[in-house]
C-alpha cells in the first residue's frame, strides 16, 4: 500500500499541466491553487513548487508593472488599493493584489482580513486578490512573494500590487522586487518622519499623504510641503529620479 503522502504528491503531479493550462489561461482558481503550492512548506509541495515555476518559465509572457505600497498601520492601504484597483479595471486592465498580513509571533497565525476589506475590488472579474501571512519573514512581504508575482505574470495580469505589512524600515525587500514603490502617510507627520530613520523615505519613489479630502485638504498641502522639504536633502534609491510628496485621496474622483 502506497504512503498516503506519496500518493497525494502523485496525484497532484498528475493535476501539474492541468495547473498550468489554468494559470495561463487566466483562472483564479488554478492560480489561487498554484500559490499555496509556492507558499506551503511541505515537502512534496516544494518540489511541486519548483516544476511548476520551471514550466511556467518556459511560456512567454508579458511581464506586469509591479507597485509596492507600504504605509503605517491605519494609513488606508486597503482603502487605496481598492480605490486604485477598481480604477485600473475600469480601463480594461487585469489587477493582481498581494495583500501581506503580519503573523504572530507566538502563534504563527495571521488575520489575513484584506481580503474582506476590499469587497468591491474583490467582486471584479478582472481582479485577483490572494493575502498571505509573512510567517515570520522580514522585509514586509511573504519569504515567497517574488515567485507569488512570477505566477500573477503568466496568469497574464497587467499589474501587480504588493501591500507590505507597513512595519517601517524592513520594506526594503519589497522595494528591490518592484518597479515603483509607494509610501503613503497622514497629515501632520512632517515632525515624525524628521525623525525616522531616513531609509525608508529614500527607499520610496513617491509620497503620499492620504485622506487629503474634506477639512484635511489644507493639513494635507502643508505636509506634503514639508515632506518635499525633506526630500531635497535625500538622495532617491532610483537613479536619475526625483521623488516628490502629493496629497492623495481615495474617496474623492
Amino acid at each position: 500500500m502506497k504512503n498516503k503522502r506519496f500518493k497525494r504528491a502523485e496525484d497532484e503531479s498528475l493535476n501539474l499541466d492541468e495547473m498550468v493550462s489554468g494559470i495561463v489561461r487566466g483562472e483564479r482558481k488554478w492560480l489561487a491553487k498554484g500559490i499555496t503550492i509556492i507558499e506551503s512548506q511541505a515537502k512534496h509541495h516544494q518540489i511541486l513548487a519548483k516544476e511548476l515555476l520551471k514550466k511556467l518559465s518556459s511560456i512567454t509572457r508579458k511581464t506586469s508593472i509591479r507597485v509596492g505600497i507600504t504605509g503605517v498601520p491605519g494609513v488606508g492601504k486597503s482603502t487605496f488599493i481598492e480605490s486604485f484597483g477598481s480604477m485600473l479595471c475600469d480601463q480594461g486592465l487585469h489587477v493582481a493584489v498581494l495583500a501581506i498580513d503580519p503573523s504572530s509571533s507566538l502563534s504563527g497565525g495571521s488575520i489575513l482580513g484584506d481580503k474582506t476589506r476590499m469587497e468591491s475590488l474583490a467582486r471584479n472579474d478582472l481582479a485577483f486578490i490572494r493575502p498571505s501571512p509573512t510567517a515570520g519573514t522580514l522585509g514586509g512581504v511573504h519569504r515567497k512573494t517574488r515567485e507569488t508575482m512570477l505566477l500573477c505574470e503568466a496568469a497574464g495580469y497587467d499589474i501587480v500590487l504588493v501591500e507590505t505589512v507597513g512595519v517601517g524600515q524592513s520594506e526594503y525587500v519589497v522595494r528591490e522586487m518592484v518597479d515603483y514603490f509607494m509610501l503613503l502617510t497622514l497629515t501632520g507627520a512632517g515632525d515624525e518622519l524628521q525623525g525616522m530613520k531616513k531609509g525608508i523615505m529614500e527607499l520610496a519613489d513617491g509620497l503620499f499623504v492620504h485622506k487629503a479630502d474634506g477639512d484635511n485638504v489644507g493639513k494635507a498641502n502643508k505636509t506634503v510641503s514639508e515632506l518635499n522639504q525633506l526630500l531635497h536633502f535625500l538622495q532617491p534609491s532610483t537613479p536619475g529620479w526625483t521623488t516628490k510628496a502629493y496629497p492623495l485621496s481615495s474617496t474623492t474622483k
